[in-house]
């Protein structure tokens, strides 16, 4: 793979989906165009990769569960697809259940294929224009994705954006990570730290129920470093879930560390943003094999995404995510690796 990348595929609308790879410090990276997508991550010293993904691109539209994508153009769920917005109410895309939006709706960022801007050996730019009325949204909003790698062993990604008349924008980067055998087994072992004190509990359709929860006595709470394994009654705690970490986007600061049972590879998540998704992986399973010929099966790899808190636009006292004109979006996340 050169720099100027390899056609991976064609994507189902018959575009050419290219792949480009950027090193650095002992991380290499594969970035593929359609979803902004990072289709693959390795760490020097480490066998395994530390993301799930397909080594073919056609198996990436049918069974891809956003897998490395960016999700926008507001990631998460947003009730019944409805808001408000200066008084002017937006129904959007409803692909959730067919009565809630997930991740910008069925043709959202995740699905596009993006544009490279600039590129080097350890970072690319990729960029992609949605127009109005693009799954409902109202304005042209144009969203810019820059992946970089710096020593030692961090993919550093940067999301921007700006539109025309005000919309929302909440853009999320959606890898699966397991430290240990790159799916071939779960993350269930795994130790983590998220250094939140409350979450949002959610409905049986996983919507957020409007409670900011203290997670003090219950399975969410992860502030001093325990296995992500928690049963009741024999089975697994369900994991799907935003971790609060503020009323808005800040600096920069670490929120998460989590380890590999075997491995002992550690990651650890540094963001700008309020809240974190964190998703166990619970339906993970997939029918064709992953990187490597690995079966993923539940639990196979986790989610870090940080994030404005989810249904945000119904909830008021959430962080909010309207970009008006004249206002840049901005979030800065770094997932830092390092060897036991």
């Amino acid at each position: 793979m050169d720099g100027e990348g390899e056609v991976f595929g064609t994507s189902p609308e018959g575009k050419p989906v290219h792949r480009h790879r950027i090193a650095a410090g002992g991380l290499t990276a594969d970035i593929m165009t359609w979803g902004a997508a990072v289709q693959d991550l390795r760490l020097a010293g480490h066998d395994a990769p530390l993301v799930l993904g397909f080594d073919r691109f056609e198996d990436y539209p049918p069974h891809a569960p956003y897998f490395g994508a960016t999700a926008g153009r507001y990631a998460n769920r947003i009730r019944d697809g409805r808001f408000t917005i200066d008084g002017e109410r937006v129904q959007v895309d409803t692909n959730f259940l067919g009565k809630h939006m997930l991740h910008g709706g069925a043709m959202g960022f995740g699905r596009h294929v993006w544009s490279v801007g600039r590129r080097g050996a350890d970072f690319i730019e990729l960029t992609l224009r949605s127009p109005d009325g693009d799954m409902g949204f109202p304005g042209t909003l144009d969203a810019t994705c820059t992946y970089r790698i710096a020593a030692p062993g961090t993919l550093a990604v940067e999301l921007s954006a700006t539109a025309d008349r005000p919309t929302l924008c909440n853009l999320a980067h959606h890898s699966y990570f397991n430290l240990d055998d790159g799916g071939a087994g779960t993350i269930l072992d795994h130790r983590l730290m998220l250094a939140a004190g409350a979450y949002l509990p959610v409905d049986e359709e996983l919507i957020p129920t409007g409670v900011v929860q203290p997670v003090d006595g219950t399975p969410f709470d992860f502030r001093i470093a325990r296995p992500i394994r928690h049963e009741a009654s024999g089975t697994q705690t369900i994991y799907d879930h935003n971790f609060c970490f503020g009323a808005q986007r800040g600096p920069l600061r670490q929120l998460v560390w989590a380890q590999g049972a075997v491995s002992g590879v550690e990651m650890e998540v540094w963001s700008t943003e309020p809240g974190v998704q964190f998703y166990a992986g619970h339906n993970v399973a997939r029918s064709v094999p992953g990187l490597g010929g690995r079966t993923y099966r539940a639990w196979a790899g986790f989610c870090m995404e940080p994030q404005v808190w989810p249904d945000s636009p119904n909830r008021p006292y959430f962080p909010q995510a309207v970009l008006r004109p004249g206002e840049v979006y901005r979030q800065q996340t770094e997932y830092r690796f390092k060897q036991a």
